[in-house]
């Protein structure tokens, strides 16, 4: 009779062996795939953009239009304008912190990292960037201005304008523009 109880227990033994492990491997699956579904969220889609950079009348600055064509709203809080102006005057620069309240990015701001090419005047900012709801939909239009004693642009050179979507790192938008 000594033996008989001795292989129930085992058996038991067993039983709760696996109910433990079970548990526990449900448990860390949950959490692992929890933090997982936060780290693969995908990068709004901008189905398609176009852009423009005209020069200023008067002035050597280059005016920088891009719109947002097709695909989902972009909230502008979570971008970050990318200018690469190498090509023109060696320089680069960035608009962060977006929408730039009173569409004024200044130099010692909190809207400019890099070298500052960006015109500080008066409403150099417009659209959803510059605008307090900051939601930037297809049909609508961004536009900055460059400055032109921070980055001479002439007839036939080139700049590169990224949209990055800052909680994925993604680039959204990438439009190559030539002076015209």
């Amino acid at each position: 009779m000594v033996s008989s109880l001795r292989a129930v227990s085992s058996v038991i033994a067993t039983i709760l062996m696996v109910a433990i492990v079970v548990v526990l491997a449900a448990t860390i699956s949950v959490f692992a795939l929890g933090f997982a579904d936060e780290t693969i969220r995908p990068a709004p889609i901008v189905g398609q953009s176009s852009g423009e950079l005209v020069t200023q009348d008067g002035n050597d600055g280059g005016k920088v239009s891009i719109t947002h064509i097709a695909g989902d709203t972009l909230s502008a809080s979570n971008l970050e304008i990318a200018v690469n102006a190498q090509e023109a005057c060696e320089k680069s620069g960035r608009l962060v912190n977006l929408p730039a309240s009173g569409g004024d990015p200044v130099p010692t701001s909190e809207y400019v990292r890099g070298d500052d090419i960006f015109d500080n005047s008066y409403n150099s900012v417009s659209g959803p960037i510059g605008e307090a709801d900051g939601q930037w939909q297809a049909g609508e239009t961004i536009t900055f201005r460059l400055a032109s004693s921070e980055c001479e642009l002439n007839s036939g050179e080139s700049i590169t304008v990224r949209v990055v979507h800052m909680p994925t790192n993604s680039v959204v938008i990438e439009q190559p523009l030539t002076v015209t």
